[in-house]
């Protein structure tokens, strides 16, 4: 059977059909020739006949009543009125009514079409994918439950800005993402939250949040399996978009798996700041756990309600030691050095030179108050300053309560600090893990590593540990759980370790992990003594990075064995107790065992979190203070 010939009504079936599918517009184009045909052939016909909507009725004039008809029905009703049955003004009538019915049927099609494109553009603004015109904006790709953190960080360091903007870009409904930051955030001050749907990964979509224009970028992990793979091709999208700006990005993006980290530092070069939340996490309870309050340390330093890091150039500093520069700012604390050539000394020597070009790094209440004082220091009272040799480290005992992916991670970075003959005692309900601790045991240094099943809910099991005779416990949540279930075998943990020491009248030194930032306030009812909220420190880290990615090498710095870390060491092996000293005697006394002091913790207010647990960075220099054997001093040293 050969084919069918195509007729010329076929195509033109075909290309009214194909005008049609192209939208609104089209459909008020045809309407439009609908109309003008009807009220062209209504006057000419008119005109033909000698007759008309008026006597001597002319085309034009016709031509304008027959226009109005398709319009306004109403007009009709005056036709030829009480001019009798004549037949001309009845061929008049059937026109008019002709007209009308055509007016009527576009009129309708007109509305029903117009309501339509309204409909179908409200739904279009509803979805999101209308593009954003921001410029200095940060943007946040991808969502997940650490974006209301990063929000709340944001909205606070852009308090003194003008005008600022966050846009989000997810492939979550718009008027769900609004709904819930509305809910969290009822007010954001100056700044202006912009939702849109659509993926990183598509280059189309991403244009949407014109992140070409972007102050800085934040790229967060899906809560989904190989969340990696969506970050590093996020950062893909971004580095090697073919619209991409000439200038370098500023992106901020974590990575979970170690083995992906090559490959994203290959995809986002020198314009991507990468951090891992596993190893950030490990290393911030290895050091938390033998150091209480350390970590109320590092929350205050790395959000941005009260005092946090800053760079600044100080030309009034050129040539003198670093030494000299820990007394000149009276409302700032200085904690290091960041050379022309981008290298960061964190506690230098007290005697390194600042030269032309470096920056002072400080800790301050914002960028504008990072400023030399023009007043004299006071005075150094030297009667209080103590020189007390700490006293020697005795090997530590450390017990791990839960098991997760952290655990490795943590035993491997006490493994750099304790002291050799250290032991770690690890109690998880898993037998299958044994063998994983086994190789993990042979290749540590210092510790000796053993290993337990067991169920840590339960009171026997705690009990059969005998937990009071351990210098540091820890409590993980336990992974393949629902976070509201791993945190709450935490809680039913840390009761049981909380009465256990009520009964027999010792202390514990416990580190809590939590998932859900929302659990601390009951984990701060059990009276742990520091509590590390997982997604709260990784999203702090993201929002300050977002700000001055040179703070990447602060912290990399701070978290790691090699160079200083933060100490808080006893007031007393400083200064005298008994009498009052001010800030500036406590950084001359720490200056003198090279280590740089940046606060202290009054040990009275440790269980306040109205206080900041006791913990004062960045404490006014002049203020003098009694403090008690039990009070710490915040320091910068090696060890």
């Amino acid at each position: 059977m050969g084919r069918q010939p195509v007729t010329l009504g076929a195509r033109l079936r075909y290309a009214f059909e194909n005008t049609l599918s192209k939208g609104p517009v089209a459909m008020i184009g045809w309407l439009a020739l609908f109309s003008l045909a009807i009220i062209l052939i209504a006057a000419a016909l008119m005109q033909l006949l000698q007759v008309g909507y008026s006597e001597n009725g002319s085309f034009l004039e016709n031509f304008w009543n027959s226009l109005m008809r398709t319009f306004d029905a109403g007009n009709m009703a005056d036709d030829g009125a009480g001019e009798g049955l004549e037949p001309a003004n009845w061929v008049v009538r059937c026109i008019a009514l002709a007209v009308t019915l055509g007016g009527i049927f576009v009129i309708s099609t007109l509305i029903g079409t117009l309501t339509s494109g309204i409909e179908s553009k409200l739904e279009d603004l509803r979805k999101g994918k209308s593009r954003v015109l921001e410029s200095g904006h940060t943007l946040i790709l991808g969502w997940s439950p650490k974006v209301y953190t990063i929000i709340s960080e944001l909205l606070i360091a852009n308090e003194n800005q003008r005008k600022a903007s966050i846009v989000i870009l997810a492939e979550r409904d718009k008027v769900e993402m609004e709904d819930d930051i509305t809910t969290r955030f009822p007010s954001t001050g100056n700044t202006r939250i912009i939702c849109r749907t659509g993926s990183s990964l598509d280059l189309d979509e991403l244009e949407i949040a014109n992140p070409h224009e972007a102050r800085s970028i934040i790229i967060l992990a899906p809560e989904a399996p190989q969340p990696d793979i969506y970050v590093i091709k996020s950062m893909l999208a971004l580095t090697n978009n073919p619209n991409r700006r000439p200038e370098p990005y500023q992106i901020v993006a974590e990575i979970h798996q170690n083995e992906n980290m090559e490959a994203a530092r290959l995809v986002g070069g020198k314009e991507a700041v990468l951090i891992q939340p596993g190893d950030l996490i490990a290393r911030v309870i290895a050091q938390t756990c033998r150091q209480s309050g350390l970590s109320a340390v590092y929350t205050e330093l790395l959000n941005f309600d009260g005092a946090e890091i800053y760079y600044s150039e100080q030309p009034r500093l050129t040539g003198k030691t670093y030494r000299d520069a820990l007394s000149a700012f009276s409302t700032s604390t200085v904690m290091g050095i960041f050379r022309e050539d981008e290298t960061v000394m964190i506690n230098p020597p007290m005697d390194t030179v600042i030269a032309a070009g470096d920056q002072i790094i400080a800790i301050s209440e914002d960028d504008d108050t990072l400023k030399i004082s023009d007043a004299s220091p006071p005075a150094i009272d030297s009667s209080a300053i103590r020189s007390a040799k700490p006293a020697a480290s005795a090997p530590e005992s450390t017990l791990i309560l839960g098991c997760s992916d952290l655990a490795g991670f943590i035993i491997r970075e006490l493994d750099n600090y304790v002291p050799s003959g250290s032991r770690v005692t690890v109690v998880a309900p898993l037998s299958e893990d044994a063998d994983r601790f086994h190789e993990l045991a042979e290749s540590l240094q210092r510790l000796q590593l053993s290993h337990q099943v067991g169920n840590t809910t339960e009171r026997a099991v705690l009990d059969a540990l005998d937990v009071t005779s351990f210098d540091h416990i820890i409590l993980l949540c336990s992974s393949g759980l629902d976070v509201q279930e791993a945190d709450a075998r935490t809680l039913i943990t840390l009761l049981h370790l909380r009465n256990i020491a009520e009964e027999t009248g010792r202390d514990l030194n416990i580190v809590s992990e939590m998932l859900d930032p929302r659990n601390q306030s009951l984990a701060e009812v059990a009276k742990a003594d520091d509590f590390i909220v997982s997604d709260k420190l990784v999203s702090l880290m993201l929002a300050q990075l977002s700000e001055n990615k040179h703070l990447h090498k602060v912290f990399v710095d701070l978290f790691h064995e090699e160079g200083s870390e933060i100490y808080l060491k006893p007031i007393g092996d400083y200064v005298a107790t008994d009498t009052p000293v001010d800030f500036h005697t406590l950084l001359h006394a720490a200056a003198e065992r090279g280590e740089t002091a940046i606060g202290y913790r009054i040990a009275a207010r440790s269980s306040d979190p109205r206080c900041g647990y006791g913990v004062n960075c960045n404490p006014n220099k002049s203020e003098r203070h009694k403090f008690v054997q039990a009070d710490k001093l915040i320091v910068l040293a090696e060890r």
